[in-house]
């Protein structure tokens, strides 16, 4: 048995097999001799969803093209390609993806199917993005489902979880390729929450990061743009002074709130570059950190965020990462966090090195409190009774389960638990 373990180093799990089928062949063996099948990306997932002990599967390998449609306006594209992979094999072609977040490593299978999103008040996550699916079942047969063939389980795969079967395709939404132009800048959080809706509206896209210890933000926009000439690397936040801050942060929970005060006094100038939206989309996030992430309705998102930021300061916890502020539309799809209307998204992060489990259980409270459902592969502790509680259509969604997977050779422990799966 070789160890697998995620990202943030926090799951760890001694599959029997780690396998990289590359053909359809070789892939139904697999997954017709398995006890039990789970597939990994790139290992995003800060709770156990990719956990197993027998077979973990990973599709980086598996034949596939992009196939683009007549319209130019959908691709079948390999499920188990990294979005990194997949939006530059766009960009060659002329087209880009509708949104993206600001990693780009996880595999287009993995971000859908745990509703993965980027930033914009009127664009969904990725979810929203697919409009067909390939899938492989429990005993190693293929079907296709789309909105008017296997309607029911389309509607149950749009995200997943991986209940349902190994993506192999899945067919996605597409754009002409596009150019961003970024600014980042430097303003007072009371201004930020004052004009949230204003500019929200302003730009495509709008997100901000905010020091629990400070008054000011990092604002961040992204819009369409004309072409610049040549593009101009960068990251949102500079990494080798946040490392330190990070650093003596750990070894000295005391200066935290010094610490970051500081770093924003010397964060204060702004920056500008346009590029291909599949490379300014993206940053590198390179320090390693555990994170919980909740989507409330918008309305209540910047009051529940203050509220955080308040306790955090009133207990004095340790809290060496930003939260991160970002606007979503709303959807339909059966399980996603925003199907409840437009949406505010904050993600809670702390630093690998630093003890997290307290801090985020009452954070979390406070998330919760203000109508919060937490994103599928971030930390949370939502029961059985929640997930019933918060989504209408669970005992729908269980049910497609049950009929394509009755033996549950998807569900691993923790999704068993989570959705009170026996078989």
């Amino acid at each position: 048995m070789t160890e697998w373990r995620n990202w943030s180093g926090s799951v760890a799990a001694q599959p029997a097999r780690h396998a990289r089928p590359r053909t359809a062949a070789e892939l139904a063996a697999l997954v017709a001799g398995a006890r039990k099948v789970r597939v990994v990306g790139a290992g995003h997932s800060f709770m156990p969803l990719c956990h197993t002990d027998d077979v973990l599967i990973s599709m980086a390998d598996y034949e596939g093209r992009v196939e683009i449609a007549p319209d130019r306006k959908t691709v079948w594209a390999p499920a188990g390609w990294g979005l990194d992979r997949l939006t530059a094999a766009l960009w060659a072609e002329g087209l880009s993806l509708i949104n993206q977040g600001d990693i780009n490593p996880q595999s287009l299978a993995g971000a859908t199917a745990t509703g993965t999103h980027g930033t914009g008040a009127d664009l969904g996550s990725l979810a929203t993005q697919a409009c067909g699916f390939r899938l492989m079942l429990a005993d190693g047969t293929q079907v296709e489902c789309g909105p008017d063939q296997r309607p029911d389980l389309y509607e149950a795969q749009r995200l997943s979880l991986g209940l349902f079967g190994v993506a192999t395709e899945i067919r996605i939404h597409v754009l002409p390729a596009y150019h961003l132009e970024e600014r980042i800048e430097r303003r007072p959080l009371a201004e930020v929450a004052e004009r949230l809706d204003e500019l929200g509206a302003a730009t495509r896209h709008m997100e901000f990061f905010v020091f629990p210890y400070s008054d000011h933000v990092i604002f961040k926009t992204l819009h369409p743009a004309e072409p610049e000439g040549e593009f101009k690397d960068g990251d949102d936040i500079d990494e080798t002074v946040f490392r330190l801050v990070c650093e003596l942060g750990a070894a000295a929970t005391p200066m935290i709130p010094t610490l970051q005060r500081l770093m924003m006094r010397l964060s204060g100038g702004s920056s500008r570059r346009v590029g291909p939206a599949y490379k300014v989309f993206p940053s590198d996030r390179t320090i390693r950190f555990e994170e919980m992430e909740y989507e409330l309705p918008r309305a209540d998102g910047m009051a529940t965020l203050r509220e955080a930021i308040a306790h955090i300061r009133k207990r004095r916890m340790p809290i060496a990462f930003p939260f991160e502020f970002r606007l979503t539309a709303g959807d339909d799809i059966w399980m996603s966090p925003f199907n409840n209307g437009p949406g505010a998204s904050i993600s809670f992060h702390q630093y690998a090195k630093m003890p997290w489990r307290d801090s985020f259980a009452e954070v979390e409270a406070v998330l919760r409190a203000g109508g919060g459902r937490p994103h599928w592969a971030k930390r949370h502790t939502l029961t059985t009774a929640d997930v019933h509680r918060l989504y209408p259509k669970a005992e729908d969604f269980l049910a497609v389960r049950k009929t394509v997977d009755p033996q549950a050779k998807f569900a691993n422990a923790h999704l068993s638990e989570l959705f009170g799966i026996t078989a």
